[in-house]
This record gives C-alpha cells, sequence and structure tokens, in this order.
C-alpha cells in the first residue's frame, strides 16, 4: 500500500508547500487537502459523525485547494498532488477542467481528483444544487470534464452540465485523471463509483472495511470494468499492524494520514514519528 498524508489546510498553522515538501522528503507517496468554499452559519445538514457541531474550525478556513496544491506542485518533484475531498460541483465544470488540468500538466501529471458528493447540503444549496440530485450533478461534471481532458473538439449535453463543440488545452499530462470518490461504502455508492469513478476514499467513521472492499469489487465486476478499483482508507484512529495487514490483503492500495493542527515544528517532528514507523526511509 501506498501512504499519504492529508493536511486539513487553513490559514494558520504550516503552509501546504511546506508540509508536501516534507511529506515527499520523508518518503510519502500522496498529498492532500481538503475543501469547503463556505460553511453558512445556519447549518441543518449534520456533520457526517453524526454531530450538529463542526468538530473543527478549519472547516470554516480551509485554503483552496488547487491553489494550494499548485504551491506543493512547484516545491515537490514525486509526490501526487491529491484532494481529500473536493467538492467539484461547488465550481463551474469548464474553468474546474481547465484548474485540473493545468495543475497535472504543469506537475507532471500527478493529481488524483478526490471528491465528495458533499455531505454539507446547506454549502452545496447556495451553490444551486440541489441535495437529491447531488450524485447527477457529480457524474455529469466528471464526464464533461473527461470529455474537455481528452477529446479534441469536446461537447457534453446533460441537465446540469450543457456545452457545445469547443476547444480547450492544456490536456492532462496523464491519459485518464484519476477520480476517487469520498463517501460512506454502501451499496448506491459502490454502483456509482463502478459506473463513473476510478475508486474509493472512506469515511472517518467507516467500519469493516474489508468487507466493504470486497462488495467495491463485487459492484466493479458487474459494471464490467477492468482492472480494480483503488481504496484509499482515510485514517481516523491510529490502526494496529493487524489493522493494515488487513486492509492490505482486502485490497487497498493507499492509506491517508492526517496531520495534526499544531505548529510547524511540531508536525515536521510528527512526520518524522509517522515516516520511521512505517518504515518508509
Amino acid at each position: 500500500m501506498r501512504h499519504g498524508i492529508v493536511l486539513f489546510t487553513s490559514d494558520r498553522g504550516i503552509k501546504p508547500a511546506v508540509a508536501a515538501r516534507a511529506a515527499e522528503e520523508r518518503g510519502f507517496d500522496t498529498f492532500y487537502v481538503p475543501e469547503h468554499t463556505h460553511i453558512p452559519v445556519r447549518r441543518d445538514a449534520l456533520h457526517p459523525t453524526g454531530g450538529e457541531q463542526l468538530p473543527d474550525d478549519r472547516y470554516t478556513r480551509t485554503l483552496d485547494p488547487w491553489v494550494s496544491l499548485a504551491t506543493a506542485a512547484a516545491v515537490t518533484e514525486r509526490i501526487r498532488l491529491g484532494t481529500a475531498v473536493a467538492l467539484p460541483v461547488e465550481s463551474d465544470p469548464i474553468t474546474l477542467a481547465k484548474t485540473i488540468a493545468t495543475l497535472d500538466h504543469l506537475s507532471g501529471g500527478r493529481v488524483t481528483l478526490g471528491a465528495g458528493f458533499g455531505w454539507n447540503t446547506d454549502e452545496l444549496a447556495d451553490h444551486h444544487v440541489p441535495a437529491g440530485k447531488r450524485r447527477t450533478v457529480l457524474r455529469e461534471y466528471v464526464e464533461a470534464m473527461r470529455a474537455l481532458w481528452t477529446e479534441e473538439e469536446a461537447a457534453y449535453d446533460g441537465q446540469h452540465v450543457s456545452f457545445g463543440p469547443s476547444w480547450a488545452w492544456p490536456k492532462p499530462t496523464q491519459a485518464r485523471v484519476p477520480v476517487v470518490v469520498g463517501a460512506g461504502g454502501g451499496p448506491q455508492t459502490f454502483r456509482w463509483i463502478a459506473e463513473t469513478a476510478d475508486g474509493w476514499m472512506t469515511t472517518p467513521v467507516e467500519q469493516d472495511v474489508p468487507a466493504k472492499c470486497d462488495a467495491l469489487r463485487a459492484a466493479w465486476a458487474e459494471a464490467g470494468r477492468d482492472g480494480a478499483p483503488q481504496v484509499h482508507v482515510l485514517v481516523a484512529a491510529r490502526p494496529s499492524p493487524h489493522d493494515l495487514a488487513a486492509w492490505a490483503r482486502a485490497g487497498a492500495t493507499d492509506v491517508i494520514w492526517g496531520l495534526p493542527d499544531k505548529p510547524e515544528d511540531e508536525v515536521l517532528a510528527y512526520l518524522d514519528r509517522l515516516a520511521a514507523r512505517l518504515e518508509l526511509r
């Protein structure tokens, strides 16, 4: 399994470029950042943990993910650049396709799009995305962006995204930018991934990951997909060696470790300890 680092960005603490460079130097494979455009003060949507209150004030302070990853790309050479997770439906799809393609081009093909449906339906509503249609909207965004990334003259005609034949460069360096969906593991999500995406990212409250990996592979095969889906396991509590081995046997491809919300020197010391424990260098 590959090991990655997620920095819950904010306008305080360690900067994304510093964290990404440090993660690369210590042997980590991917650097992830999240996305929230804003958090409405009045909110009916519960946090995925089930709480009415946000567990961290960084939800209200997150940096733009694509600007953050661009700064990371400028100071790294090898580490992949991902989102855990981005909310594509909160952006214009043509503009977002350009942004991601540009980052992939400038980074030498290192981008992974971790995408969420959006648990904060109040946030989605401010972007005119109906809660009941968010999966449909995301599917159209992914399909439309892939057309812009791969076709010389791209066009798309959907219910929520529509544009006529268009030229759009740069194209991504990768033949296919991986799309990994972060959502609770269940039949509906796994069918969606098997039909539209390239893999699954677990939620912080996910239980029984190995069994859910089996269910995802079954949906993948039923959809007639070749190969196997990526599985990115987001660590919420320190896993045991048994947990890591079980995830690897189940087909997990990536493990994502979070950084503490502490000053830069303490974050770098944490990275040193984690890299040593995982024997990355």
